[in-house]
């Protein structure tokens, strides 16, 4: 199943991917690979998948370890308090809404307009927040409000 080519290992420069601790591996792991058409290329230990051009890894929380010392990671305890999210753009937001409710997602809202750009919000299993959009306006250059 795993491959170089599937890894995130960059051959020069850098590559850029997503860490989220998650309560149960397997079933964000589908969620991911799922609901994203993503590609599991690694099971665990981290988990890892591959989705358009870039990768989600997941493990569960721990306590310190020798590189992040004072540092524990655990999945978000209030979903409502975030301080960060996922970002991801989709050519047809109304097609990738409909995919994703039929495959069991829940979404805030449905897709709004936003003026620049048409935009809903989903939950992972983890409770992590999912921004999904589609450019719209800012293609003309119209922007959202402040």
């Amino acid at each position: 199943m795993t491959t170089p080519g599937n890894l995130p290992s960059p051959e020069q420069g850098l590559v850029l991917t997503h860490f989220l601790t998650v309560r149960d591996v397997v079933r964000s792991r589908r969620f991911y690979a799922d609901i994203f058409g993503g590609e599991v290329v690694l099971e665990e230990n981290p988990a890892i998948v591959r989705v358009a051009n870039s990768w989600i890894i997941m493990n569960p929380g721990g306590g310190p370890t020798p590189d992040k010392p004072e540092v524990t990671l655990v999945p978000p305890e209030n979903g409502n308090t975030v301080s960060s999210f996922l970002n991801v753009r989709v050519a047809d937001i109304a097609a990738f809404y409909a995919d994703a409710v039929a495959k069991g997602a829940r979404f805030l809202t449905e897709p709004l307009d936003r003026k620049a750009e048409l935009r809903c919000y989903l939950r992972d299993p983890d409770g992590y927040l999912i921004e999904v959009g589609q450019a719209t306006g800012m293609l003309r250059g119209v922007f959202a409000d402040r």
